[in-house]
């Protein structure tokens, strides 16, 4: 059963070879796909350096600005499909998503559509955050939840595993949103295709290195998807 790793890139150069080689390190039958957006900072000469070490394990999608999380990881699940993975996964590049977990993932998605990584499942698994951005967050899901209807405890989650089964029934043409409206977008499409969810708790480790891409547009994206999502109903055929 092979396993694609998706790491969306930018500006990610103190951390990616650190989380590709302990992804490496785990010897599970998974791949990695980097898909940057155009980092200036010698993140992509470190992925061409980790395809050369690490020959048919690690690939590169390099895109010609910044695109955004949602594409990354649309085009990371097109790659997928089109290459006969039976799982990918979400996953941050910056240390925020323990690697040592994917294991734990891919035991849950023998029985579930989709694996949640969940920071709030079992109490707030969150490290070294301020208080305000734990606040924005789990206000976020609140809201989130009100306005979807889904019962989650973490919506915006990034670190996900995803059966070939869900890629094949996403609509991932109608999917638009970036960010931690993406997140949010996509869960709600598994939840209306009747795809299974299953949430696993995570801990949750704020970055080591390097800026936070967390913006006001992102924020911004993910409080308007919540009215559309209270009238955005599946296709009947795609």
């Amino acid at each position: 059963m092979r396993a694609l790793i998706i790491l969306p890139t930018f500006n990610e150069v103190q951390n990616l070879k650190g989380v590709v080689e302990k992804i490496i390190n785990l010897r599970i039958e998974a791949d990695i796909l980097i898909i940057d957006d155009n980092s200036i900072d010698g993140t992509r000469e470190i992925a061409s350096g980790l395809i050369e070490k690490y020959k048919e394990k690690v690939f590169l999608i390099e895109r010609p600005a910044k695109l955004g999380l949602g594409s990354a990881y649309i085009e990371g699940f097109k790659f997928a499909l089109r290459d006969n993975y039976d799982y990918a996964f979400e996953m941050d590049a910056d240390f925020s998503h323990d690697p040592r977990e994917i294991p734990v993932f891919l035991e849950a998605v023998q029985s579930a559509d989709v694996v949640i990584g969940s920071r709030y499942l079992d109490g707030i698994r969150i490290m070294n955050w301020p208080l305000s951005r734990l606040i924005l967050s789990y206000t976020a899901n609140i809201y989130a939840r009100l306005m979807s209807g889904l019962l989650l405890t973490d919506l915006t989650s990034g670190y996900k595993c995803f059966s070939r089964k869900a890629l094949e029934a996403l609509p991932l043409s109608l999917i638009k949103s970036n960010g931690y409206a993406f997140q949010i977008e996509v869960n709600f499409w598994c939840q209306r295709l009747g795809l299974s969810l299953k949430e696993i708790p995570i801990t949750f480790t704020d970055r080591r290195a390097g800026s936070s891409k967390m913006s006001r547009e992102i924020v911004r994206e993910a409080f308007f998807l919540g009215p559309r999502l209270l009238f955005k109903r599946c296709p009947i055929t795609r």
